[in-house]
């Protein structure tokens, strides 16, 4: 939210600088993110001065430019090329001197230099209002007043605003702040808290008056639950036009951009009081009445970015006796909006249904300045009010009479509500005894009414702009924000209780596998565990198991991610995007997905690999990821966990092209293997992007924390003997490890394939495994005797049941 420190300063007298006042305020809890300037002339015209055209001949060599000489106080006046039809001798016009900046339309800079045009020196320039930000025309060049003296700087005949303002980043619950008056007030209170009285300037409503009764709208609300106060008025007799520069500037401070006075002035009053305002042309509001209702579900109904909308039956409307004509908080309709041909208007200021409003905004995809504060909630009491200044300040500045008695239908009045505050309860939540003089002026100075007080606490009104307050809480919470967090004291001893937890939390073995991955070269990332429905369509099966957000910010973000792989491969593709290829990312999340009326939720990690292994390096030949890289690193990851005799096999699902599933005891550890065309075209991957799947649950529920036991390390040498085995094509080296396992346990320690061979020196549907076998005895040197009888027994056992040969 954006906040400007000169119009601030209309509500609160207050000469402090900006970034004082930004402390006070961020210390109050409306955190000042930054101070950005604002010019109502960008450069403020520095640099252009008032000149006086002495001569204005024709340019010797362009029939279409004139060779001046203007005096801008000068001792010598220069000599200026200007191409404007209407420069003529004895005009006082602006002048940009040499070094000055000036700005395009779209804001670019650019500089006036001493050149030469056709031949002809040219010392400056003399400049149009649009080359000086002052206007649109480019038709010729400003003229200025005959009684302006020459070297007169621009910035002091023109009215240029300076102006900073604070990027306030507001809390939701907030809404009494989402104004100029609201941080004023909450300003004030601070300054109060510091001693510093100010009085807090209220836009005066005095001079209202009806001027006549012409113009007649009934207004009709059907559901007062969804509009429980609605006023209007009427105003004839205006003239549509471009509004006062002092109140375009105050639009453009906050980034508003000015559209027309009537337009302009709602949108000020808004920003000023945080009061949404609509203004209907009252010529098209057909049968000279306004209804309040809801209309049938798929009505069409265009709004004013010109995109027709098929409307929801819980949708509130502002309808005349025939169409709808409005979104009620939320947009306007594009046939009933003031044009510059509109003479009367019906001016709305309403109270509607905060729960209803962010409901059809959400549903429309709509996110306007009066949905941000309906949604939130406004001050039910501030509607009449900010009518009348309103309609005051157009009358003011677009002339008209108020043709009309103001419509309020209000029918049930909103309670303020009643708390009751214990002094104890302040003091056990602050931590800190405040005085109760000192309790007693911040709520004075933030309205909250001191109804009776006791000898335990205060019976308390809070009024009715503090939509956010109450419980006792929210009003200890009020307290201490003024009161100051940084006043609060703090013992220099910390107390606290450490807490016994086993080596085996989550948290403990997601860090020993984080830095394991970490030290092996991966960046964790951490991704939205919303997705968009569209991504989890290729997936059929998931899916079908997908929960859905009931009011999604976007449809990128409507659904809760069923796979890791989603949010995987967008980082993946966003990085490729920008030219980093090479990557090795993991990531702890969670997955959701349905079952039957149940919503489940199951932790996470998944590992991404794509391009080389290593950056490019004089010292080593690039080498791209593979599969067999990917599970090295799984099996890395078992082992690290002391996951024994975990169960490898091929594994078929619309993720991987290729892959493996990995389980223990009959339990599903995690997926691995190269992801599937169909899922890399999905999010533009023109590369391989291997990845793992690690169901985390099942892991931690699959951990052995009982102790481990250790060995002593033998005293005898290893022995290793290799066999070049010819195997069918289809034999793994999965059976060739297990019945190796199979027929010698005792002094078998390991097997390892260390070659694969195939080409034409092997008869056809052949292959040749060379396989390197470890040996050892505990207790004794092993003998070439038993060595040779155990590798015996091996190939008789590769023979007999793999028809293997030695090659």
């Amino acid at each position: 939210m954006k906040i400007s420190y000169n119009w601030l300063k209309q509500f609160l007298q207050i000469d402090w600088n900006s970034q004082k006042t930004g402390e006070l305020l961020t210390d109050l809890g409306l955190e000042v993110e930054g101070i950005s300037s604002f010019e109502s002339v960008k450069g403020g015209l520095q640099g252009i001065v008032v000149g006086h055209v002495l001569t204005c001949d024709k340019h010797p060599n362009a029939d279409k430019l004139k060779l001046t000489t203007v005096d801008i106080g000068e001792k010598a006046p220069l000599q200026i090329v200007c191409g404007a039809p209407n420069v003529a001798v004895g005009q006082k016009v602006p002048v940009a001197t040499i070094g000055t900046t000036l700005y395009t339309k779209e804001g670019e800079a650019w500089q006036i230099k001493k050149g030469k045009i056709r031949g002809q020196e040219s010392h400056g320039m003399i400049c149009a209002e649009d080359e000086l930000g002052l206007g649109e025309s480019h038709d010729g060049i400003m003229v200025l007043s005959d009684t302006l003296k020459p070297g007169t700087p621009c910035s002091k005949v023109f009215e240029i605003e300076n102006d900073e303002v604070f990027e306030i980043g507001l809390t939701p619950n907030r809404a009494d702040a989402m104004s100029h008056f609201g941080v004023a007030r909450d300003l004030k209170a601070g300054l109060e808290q510091q001693e510093i009285q100010k009085e807090l300037v209220t836009p005066s409503t005095s001079n209202f008056s009806i001027d006549n009764r012409s113009l007649k709208i009934d207004v009709e609300v059907e559901d007062i639950q969804l509009a429980p106060r609605y006023c209007g008025v009427t105003i004839s007799n205006i003239i549509v036009q471009q509004s006062p520069d002092w109140l375009k500037n105050r639009l453009k401070a906050i980034g508003v951009s000015p559209i027309n006075n009537i337009v302009d002035i709602t949108n000020y009053v808004l920003h000023e009081l945080g009061q949404p305002l609509h203004a209907f042309d009252a010529t098209k509001i057909k049968g000279g009445k306004i209804e309040v209702k809801t209309l049938p579900a798929g009505t069409k109904f265009t709004t004013l970015d010109n995109v027709e909308r098929e409307l929801h039956e819980e949708d509130l409307m502002i309808c005349d006796a025939e169409k709808p004509m409005c979104i009620a908080g939320v947009f306007g309709g594009i046939y009933s909006g003031v044009t510059e041909h509109t003479s009367s208007i019906f001016l709305e200021s309403a109270y509607f249904d905060s729960v209803s409003i962010r409901k059809t905004a959400k549903r429309h995809g709509l996110n306007t300045d009066a949905s941000f504060r309906f949604e939130r909630g406004i001050d039910i009491n501030i509607t009449e009010y900010a009518l009348k200044r309103a309609a005051h300040l157009i009358r003011e500045i677009a002339g008209g009479d108020i043709s009309s008695e103001v419509v309020d239908l209000y029918p049930k009045k909103a309670q303020e509500r009643q708390v009751f505050l214990t002094f104890d309860k302040i003091n056990s939540l602050i931590g800190q005894e405040i005085p109760r003089d000192t309790i007693k002026s911040i709520l004075a100075s933030l309205e909250i009414k001191v109804n009776n007080v006791t000898e335990s606490g205060l019976g308390l009104t809070i009024p009715t702009y503090r939509v956010d307050v109450e419980r006792e809480v929210d009003v200890i919470e009020e307290i201490l924000r003024i009161f100051g967090y940084n006043n609060i004291d703090y013992k220099e001893k910390l107390t606290a209780s450490i807490a016994q937890t086993s080596k085996f939390e989550n948290y403990r073995i997601q860090d020993v596998i984080g830095n394991m991955l970490a030290a092996q070269g991966f960046y964790e990332i951490m991704t939205n565990s919303l997705v968009a429905a569209e991504t989890q369509n290729v997936l059929e099966a998931i899916d079908k198991k997908a929960v859905k957000m009931l009011n999604p910010l976007s449809s990128d973000l409507s659904v809760l991610r069923t796979s890791m792989l989603f949010s995987g491969l967008q980082t993946v593709s966003y990085n490729n995007n920008r030219q980093k290829a090479d990557l090795k990312l993991f990531e702890f999340g969670k997955t959701y997905h349905k079952k039957g009326k149940k919503n489940i939720e199951r932790q996470h990690l998944s590992i991404f690999v794509s391009g080389n292994r290593s950056e490019n390096n004089w010292a080593l030949t690039p080498k791209k990821t593979d599969f067999f890289f990917l599970k090295g690193i799984v099996e890395t990851i078992f082992t690290r966990l002391g996951l024994k005799g975990v169960i490898a096999e091929p594994y078929s699902d619309a993720s991987y092209s290729e892959g493996l599933s990995c389980s223990l005891n009959g339990k599903q550890l995690g997926t691995y293997g190269l992801v599937s065309k169909t899922m890399l075209k999905e999010f533009d991957l023109k590369q391989d992007v291997f990845y793992a799947d690690f169901d985390w649950d099942a892991i931690l529920e699959s951990i052995n924390t009982e102790n481990t036991s250790f060995k002593e390390i033998p005293k005898f040498p290893e022995v290793t003997r290799d066999f070049a085995l010819q195997l069918d094509e289809g034999t793994t080296f999965q059976q060739v490890y297990d019945l190796a396992w199979s027929t010698e346990k005792k002094l078998l320690k390991n097997v390892n394939l260390f070659d694969v061979y195939k080409g034409d020196k092997l008869p056809k549907g052949k292959k040749s495994y060379a396989v390197s076998f470890t040996l050892l005895d505990e207790k004794k040197t092993l003998t070439d005797k038993q060595i040779d009888k155990l590798m015996s027994k091996l190939l008789s056992r590769y023979q007999k049941e793999l028809g293997a040969e030695l090659r």
